[in-house]
């Protein structure tokens, strides 16, 4: 998948949000970030820009410069929440849910909500960090993929 313009991020794909509030990760982001290794993901809100969520998992996570965020949460940290509640930490909201080993995961209407979604969006897939990608929902990259002329795989 290309970057959309020169030196900018990444985009590995669009995801749709199917109408059953399943999302197919993209191929290329399940193997950067191992992200299936676990069977669990962590979500968090996304930026005020790009919206959405971005997605990690606790391998990537607990070992780095942010992994205070689990330490400081050991009901998150350990999946002692429920699947899908969100608990808020300084300034995100953070949750985890179960993942498919092919890249599938299972949203509810509560999430959606929380994080301001849509059944039938698509959202873009976007290299963030070597910790985390985004499923953007809004902002000037989607409006960029969207104009984009070149493919770009929808999930």
């Amino acid at each position: 998948m290309p970057q959309m313009n020169k030196g900018g991020k990444f985009i590995f794909g669009k995801s749709l949000i199917r109408d059953n509030l399943t999302i197919h990760l993209p191929t290329q982001a399940l193997t950067e970030y191992n992200a299936t290794a676990e069977g669990k993901v962590y979500l968090f809100t996304g930026s005020k820009v790009t919206g959405g969520f971005c997605v990690t998992r606790k391998g990537l996570l607990e070992p780095s410069k942010l992994g205070h965020i689990l330490t400081d949460n050991p009901a998150l940290q350990n999946y002692q929440t429920a699947e899908g509640e969100f608990v808020k930490y300084k300034g995100r909201s953070y949750c985890w849910v179960n993942i498919s080993e092919n890249g599938v995961i299972q949203l509810n209407q509560q999430i959606l909500d929380f994080l301001n979604l849509k059944i039938g969006m698509e959202l873009l897939s976007i290299r963030s960090s070597d910790i985390a990608f985004t499923m953007g929902a809004t902002g000037p990259l989607l409006e960029r993929a969207d104009n984009y002329e070149g493919e770009l795989k929808i999930y």
